[in-house]
């Protein structure tokens, strides 16, 4: 795959492995390939939701009456959110229609269809999977540049902000500015497959790596996402 190119993701054979890479790993996003087996479709259609975005409960998962395969893919998220919780984490479902835009700073948007890494003032990691729907993106960190860097952002943050340097970066950090980036056309976008479960980099004192920088995807029209994430 092309991003081996560039040392960032390593692929892993189990869940032992992706929560513990070798001590000597410069990737910042790890991925344990897999090929879910059940009816997960099944799930959001007995899951249908008119909000925005609802986090989905084990009992509501229980509470379905679903076919063979729709069982199969519960136990499948099920399986995921224990294994999650043994390790520390502290994952959700979600059934997503759609996020809310950043329409107040059309210019320079902060919400998550942005690319943009997350952060943490401790030392943790983003875990995505997403069982239906469409899925997140990961822009290599080669091709990517903090907006915050960019003259012509900066200008219009600083329009914004109306204030000295420690004023501007108190501001970059409050409105998370300093999280997002703008990448290169020529950037080649790794697309999250379905099933898989990805362990990405924050951004946090101490880390020995970069941010993995990602979005969520524009969703499919009419189609809701079921996404596990911590």
């Amino acid at each position: 795959m092309l991003m081996y190119e560039f040392n960032q993701i390593d692929f892993v054979s189990d869940f032992k492995e992706l929560i513990n890479p070798p001590s000597d790993s410069q990737s910042n996003a790890w991925c344990w390939k897999r090929q879910l087996a059940g009816n997960f479709e099944e799930l959001v259609h007995k899951l249908s939701t008119q909000e925005p975005i609802r986090v989905v409960t084990e009992n509501e998962l229980f509470s379905l009456e679903l076919t063979t395969e729709g069982k199969v893919a519960r136990n499948a998220i099920l399986e995921d959110l224990e294994r999650l919780r043994l390790n520390g984490s502290d994952p959700v479902v979600n059934l997503i229609r759609f996020y809310e835009r950043d329409v107040d700073n059309p210019f320079y948007p902060t919400d998550v269809y942005s690319f943009h890494a997350d952060q943490s003032p401790v030392s943790t990691y983003t875990f995505l999977c997403t069982y239906y729907g469409a899925t997140s993106e990961i822009a290599p960190n080669k091709y990517c540049r903090k907006k915050s860097e960019i003259p012509e952002y900066l200008n219009a943050i600083k329009r914004q902000c109306n204030g000295d340097e420690d004023d501007l970066n108190d501001f970059l950090r409050e409105h998370f500015l300093d999280l997002h980036y703008e990448v290169e056309s020529a950037a080649p976008i790794i697309k999250m497959e379905l099933g898989d479960l990805w362990k990405l980099s924050v951004d946090h004192p101490g880390s020995t790596v970069p941010p993995c920088i990602h979005r969520a995807p524009l969703e499919k029209t009419g189609e809701s996402r079921l996404l596990l994430i911590c």
